[in-house]
C-alpha cells in the first residue's frame, strides 16, 4: 500500500488508563525546527491523523526559546519532534536537557530530527539527554512518520498511566491519613469528594458522596446526602430522594441495594459497607467508562474510605455519647458550653437560661424514678416542641435544663407558658413549677462557660423569689458572690492564724442588778480598729462549713473562759455559747460537748447551749432527743431570738428548755409613750412555760424598768455592757463586784 494513502488503525488499549487527560482530548505534539516547511509538511500529514482513536493538536516553535516558553503554558505535551541544529549547533540538545531537567517533564517523548547527518549525535549522547528516538528528516516519509509519532504516543500513554497510578496511589496514602483525623461524617464526605475530583480530574459537582443514616439525627435507615458541591450542595444532610436528579437517585439506590460498584458508560457508583448496617456510596459523573486498571484503583481508594468512614462513625458516636444526655437525647452541660462556644457565643442580642423543675426531688421519691424520668423526657420533648428551632436546648442537671437563642424567644414569660399545662406521665397529671435563671448578653467575647455561671447564679437568685420565680443576671450579683468568696478565704486564713476572737456579754438578774453569766460571741477584729460585722461573717462560716471548725473551737475558749473566772472567784456565773443549725445537727455535736464538759470539769448549770428556734422546730422528735442528751450532760438550753420564727408551741412545750431569749427587736419597741406588746406576750408564755427569760438588746432605763414590771428575769444590753474581749471582762466584772 503506498504511503500516501496510508491510514492507521486505531489499536489502542480500550483498558489502558489516562487520568490527567481527557480520554477523549487530542493528543498535543510540538513541532520544534527553524524550517518552515518542515512545519508544512508535519502539518498536512498529522494534523487530521487519529492515533490510538484521539486526534492531534500541533503545536509549532522556530527556535529553542520559543518552545520553552510554549512547553512552560503547555506541559501535557505528550510528543516533542526537535530539530538539532537551530539558532546554534546543539539548540536542540540543550532544549531537550531544559525539558528534562528543569521542566521536569519526564513522560513527554522526544524525537530528535536533523537534516544535516554529519551533527547526527552520538549514543552515549542520546542517552545522556534521554533522548527516545532520533531520525533524518529524510528518513521521515509519510508512514514512518505516522509510525514514529505513533510509537511515541504509545510509549508517552503507558508512562504517563503509571505515574498517575503512582500519584494516585500517593494521593490515597495522603487522603487516608487525613480522613483519619476527621471527626465528623460531613467533614470526611467533603474530603472524599476533593480527592476523587483530583483523583480523576473529574469536577467536583459531578460526585455526589451519601451515607445510610442522618447526619443530624437518630434516623439511621434511609440514605442521605453527606457531600455535594455545585447545584447538588444544598441538599446536604437531606434524604437522598429530595435530590431531583432522579439518575443519580436511582444510580445510588440500586448500589446499596446491590452492594456492590456499579460502572456504566457515562456514570460509575461506588460501594463502601462501613458496618453490617450502615452502607455509603459515591457517584461519579464520570463521562466514559472507567478502564480496568483505573477500577483497581479506585478499589484501594474505596477499602481506604470505608474504613475511615467506619472510624468518623465511631467518633460521632462517642461524641454523641460524651455530649448529649441519654434519657433525654438532649445536649449534656458540656456538650451545651461546647455548642454555646460554637453559635451563640459569636452572636450579639442572645439570651440563655437555666430552668429548675421546683420538688422534683418529692415527686421522684414518692413516684418512684420510673416516673421521674418519664417526666424528665415529657419536659424535654415539651421543650423542643415549643422552642423555636434556632434555640439550643440541653439537660443541664438531674432536674436543671438549659435553652440559649434570642431574647425574644428565651424569656420568662415564654418559659412560664410552656409549665402552664400539668404534664401526663403514665397516669398522672403533673403540675411542674419552675425557677428560671437568664443571662441575656451582647458581648461577643464571651464564652458558654460564663453564660452558663450567670445563668446560675441568677437561678439561684430565682429560688429565693417565691412569687415571681425568675431572675435576669446582673453583674452586681456577680461582684457579691466574688465578695462573700473573698470574704470566706480572709476568714478562713483569719481563723487559722489565730485571727478570730471570743468577746462576752455579761447577762443581769433585772431583780438585784447581780451577774448571772455572759453570753460568748465571735468577733474578727483588725488591726486598723474595724471589726467584721458577725452577720455577715458567721452566715458565710455556716456557708462554707467552717462552722464546724469555728464553733468546737469557740467551745472551748469558753469553757477555758470559765476556769479563769472561777479561778479568780466568780465560779458561779454561767457561760452561754451559740450553736449554729449546722453545728447543732452534726452526728459528732453531742459527743463534743460531752468531751468539753469532762475535760475542762464544768458544773452542771455554768454551760448553756443557744439553739434559734428555727432548730428547735426542724425535726421535733430528733431535736428533742438530742437536747434531752445534752440536759442529762448538765448542760442548760436556751432558745435564741425568739418570736422571729414559726415555732408550734405545743413543740416548744414539751422541749427541754430553760431559758426563752427575747429578740432585741422586740425591746426596741418599748419607748417613751410605748409598750412592748410582743415582749410582754413572751414573758407570760415563759411564766406559763416554766421557764426563765432573758431579754437581750436592752439600751435605756425605761426598757430596763418595763421589763422589770413585767416580770422579766435577767437582761443583757449596751445599758450595762458591752460585749469585751476576756481581760476586759475579768476588770468589768471586778468593777461591779465592788460596786
Amino acid at each position: 500500500m503506498p504511503d500516501d494513502i496510508i491510514t492507521l488503525i486505531n489499536d489502542a488499549d480500550k483498558n489502558s488508563p489516562v487520568f490527567s487527560i481527557s480520554r477523549s482530548s487530542p493528543w498535543k505534539l510540538l513541532v520544534v525546527d527553524d524550517d518552515p516547511e518542515v512545519h508544512s509538511v508535519t502539518k498536512f500529514v498529522l494534523h487530521e491523523q487519529k492515533i490510538l482513536g484521539r486526534n492531534m493538536n500541533l503545536l509549532y516553535a522556530e527556535s529553542a526559546n520559543e518552545a520553552k516558553r510554549i512547553l512552560s503554558e503547555h506541559r501535557d505535551v505528550a510528543v516533542a519532534l526537535i530539530d538539532v541544529v537551530m539558532e546554534t549547533d546543539r539548540a536542540g540538545l540543550d532544549l531537550v536537557k531544559h525539558i528534562r531537567n528543569d521542566m521536569n517533564m519526564e513522560e513527554c517523548r522526544l524525537v530528535l530530527r536533523t537534516g544535516q547527518p554529519g551533527y547526527a549525535p552520538e549514543l552515549a549522547v542520546i542517552q545522556d539527554y534521554d533522548v527516545n528516538d532520533y531520525r533524518t528528516k529524510s528518513e521521515l516519509t509519510h508512514t514512518r512518520l505516522i509510525t514514529t509519532v505513533s510509537t511515541a504516543l504509545r510509549s508517552y500513554q503507558q508512562l504517563h498511566a503509571l505515574a498517575e497510578h503512582r500519584r494516585g496511589l500517593e494521593l490515597i496514602i495522603s487522603a487516608a491519613s487525613d480522613f483519619l483525623e476527621q471527626h465528623a461524617i460531613a467533614d470526611l464526605a467533603e474530603g472524599v469528594l476533593t480527592q476523587l475530583a483530583v483523583l480523576l480530574k473529574l469536577p467536583p459537582g459531578g460526585i455526589v458522596v451519601t451515607h445510610r443514616g442522618s447526619p443530624v439525627s437518630d434516623d439511621s435507615e434511609r440514605t442521605y446526602i453527606v457531600g455535594a458541591s455545585g447545584a447538588h450542595a444544598r441538599y446536604i444532610a437531606h434524604p437522598l430522594e429530595t435530590l431531583p436528579d432522579f439518575r443519580i437517585v436511582n444510580a445510588i439506590q440500586e448500589c446499596i441495594s446491590v452492594k456492590k460498584h456499579v460502572f456504566t458508560e457515562d456514570y460509575t457508583v461506588l460501594y463502601l459497607q462501613t458496618s453490617q448496617k450502615l452502607d455509603a456510596a459515591i457517584f461519579l459523573n464520570s463521562g466514559d467508562k472507567i478502564p480496568e486498571l483505573d477500577k483497581k484503583l479506585l478499589d484501594v481508594f474505596v477499602t481506604n474510605i470505608a474504613a475511615c468512614f467506619k472510624n468518623v462513625k465511631l467518633v460521632e458516636k462517642l461524641n454523641h455519647i460524651a455530649f448529649h444526655d441519654r434519657l433525654t437525647g438532649l445536649l449534656n452541660r458540656q456538650g451545651f458550653i461546647t455548642d454555646l462556644d460554637a453559635t451563640v457565643c459569636g452572636t450579639a442580642d442572645t439570651a440563655t437560661v437555666l430552668i429548675d423543675l421546683e420538688h422534683f426531688t418529692d415527686l421522684n421519691d414518692g413516684l418512684g424514678h420510673e416516673a421521674g424520668d418519664a417526666l424528665l423526657q415529657a419536659v424535654a420533648e415539651r421543650l423542643r416542641k415549643n422552642l423555636n428551632p434556632v434555640c439550643r436546648i440541653a439537660r443541664i442537671g438531674a432536674d436543671i435544663f438549659g435553652a440559649a437563642g434570642p431574647p425574644s424567644l428565651i424569656n420568662e414569660k415564654k418559659i412560664h407558658s410552656i409549665f402552664k399545662e400539668p404534664f401526663k406521665v403514665g397516669e398522672y397529671q403533673l403540675p411542674v413549677s419552675v425557677s428560671i435563671g437568664i443571662c441575656s448578653h451582647s458581648d461577643k467575647a464571651v464564652n458558654g462557660i460564663t453564660l452558663l455561671r450567670r445563668a446560675n447564679i441568677a437561678l439561684n437568685l430565682s429560688k429565693q423569689m417565691p412569687v415571681k420565680h425568675h431572675q435576669y443576671y446582673q453583674p452586681a450579683m456577680e461582684d457579691e458572690i466574688r465578695k462573700r468568696v473573698s470574704i470566706i478565704r480572709e476568714l478562713r486564713a483569719a481563723f487559722q492564724s489565730g485571727g478570730l476572737q471570743v468577746w462576752y456579754q455579761p447577762q443581769i438578774k433585772i431583780a438585784t442588778g447581780e451577774v448571772t453569766g455572759m453570753e460568748a460571741l465571735l468577733r474578727w477584729p483588725e488591726g486598723s480598729g474595724f471589726a467584721h460585722p458577725p452577720s455577715v461573717f458567721i452566715p458565710l462560716a455556716e456557708y462554707s462549713g467552717l462552722i464546724f471548725n469555728i464553733g468546737e473551737w469557740a467551745l472551748h475558749q469558753s469553757c477555758t473562759q470559765y476556769l479563769n473566772l472561777a479561778e479568780a472567784g466568780f465560779s458561779n456565773l454561767r457561760i452561754a455559747v451559740n450553736v449554729s443549725m449546722p453545728q447543732f445537727q452534726h452526728e459528732g455535736f453531742t459527743d463534743t460537748v460531752a468531751e468539753c464538759v469532762k475535760n475542762y470539769s464544768i458544773p452542771p448549770g455554768c454551760l448553756e447551749l443557744e439553739i434559734t428556734e428555727s432548730i428547735a422546730m426542724d425535726e421535733p422528735d430528733s431535736v428533742k432527743e438530742r437536747l434531752n442528751t445534752l440536759r442529762n450532760l448538765g448542760i442548760q438550753i436556751a432558745i435564741d431570738d425568739f418570736g422571729t420564727g414559726y415555732s408550734s408551741l405545743s413543740q416548744l412545750q414539751s422541749m427541754p428548755i430553760d431559758y426563752l431569749k427575747i429578740d432585741r427587736a422586740f425591746i426596741l419597741e418599748i419607748q417613751k409613750g410605748k409598750t412592748g406588746i410582743f415582749a410582754e406576750t413572751i414573758l407570760d408564755f415563759c411564766r406559763k412555760l416554766g421557764v426563765l427569760s432573758i431579754a437581750e438588746g436592752v439600751e435605756t432605763p425605761e426598757q430596763a424598768e418595763y421589763l422589770k414590771s413585767l416580770g422579766c428575769d435577767m437582761i443583757q444590753g449596751f445599758l450595762y455592757a458591752r460585749p469585751m474581749p476576756p481581760e476586759d471582762l475579768m476588770k468589768w466584772l471586778k468593777k461591779h463586784k465592788s460596786a
